[in-house]
């Protein structure tokens, strides 16, 4: 003799079905809401030996992944860059790093070799050199960058030995450091430049500072 299935049985699977099937519907909806102005990246990139400014202990680190030829690394340097130093990095708050990306090839390596070897001669000097960089960057696309050009624009920084910073362009003492940063720009799949990276999170518009606000200041609450 087969035996029926309680209604009340039947009634409580089809609900726990229901109640599964609303579960998962909030989960897929709330993954869709996120915060469409940043990501989560596999991690944050170590900064160790990288050119920094701002305190070691500070409780957020922001890095930027640019590229010397790259024209929006050098609007993101002149218009960005100033606030987030004046408004988190002179208050302790963040430590800012920059890690070289060669798309623009050999240009942009020689720049990033020129910029890792000031950097190993006088770290100090370092970011006077890497804005000048910048800052001598043509409008158009031509070639500009050719060790004449670094050692011209180094001659205007102050405390930077040019005849020492030639002989380290000609011998790549530095090469490694440029290999290394292009090891991590592979390792977190960088797609462009500048993209910027706060603590792990990687905002989806780096001229959005309103979002670079927020993501710096969801940090200092976390920390």
């Amino acid at each position: 003799m087969k035996s029926k299935k309680s209604p009340i049985k039947i009634v409580m699977i089809i609900s726990l079905i229901i109640v599964a099937l609303i579960v998962a519907l909030v989960v897929l909806i709330n993954n869709n809401n996120s915060e469409s102005n940043t990501e989560t990246s596999d991690g944050q990139p170590s900064i160790e030996g990288q050119p920094t400014m701002g305190e070691s202990d500070a409780p957020v680190t922001v890095v930027e992944f640019g590229d010397f030829k790259c024209p929006a690394c050098k609007v993101w340097g002149e218009n960005i860059l100033p606030q987030l130093v004046s408004d988190y990095v002179d208050t302790g708050d963040v430590e800012f790093s920059f890690i070289n990306v060669l798309f623009h090839g050999e240009e942009s390596q020689l720049a990033s070799l020129a910029a890792e070897s000031v950097y190993n001669q006088n770290p100090d000097a370092y970011w006077d050199y890497h804005e000048a960089i910048f800052e001598a960057q043509p409008s158009d696309s031509q070639e500009w960058v050719t060790k004449s050009k670094m050692l011209e624009l180094a001659s205007s920084v102050s405390n930077i030995d040019t005849e020492q910073l030639e002989t380290a362009i000609d011998d790549n003492t530095q090469i490694d450091e440029v290999n290394k940063d292009t090891d991590i720009v592979n390792a977190f799949a960088i797609q462009q430049t500048p993209t910027i990276m706060i603590n792990g999170i990687v905002i989806e518009d780096p001229f959005n500072y309103e979002s670079i606000q927020n993501a710096i200041d969801s940090a200092l609450e976390a920390s």
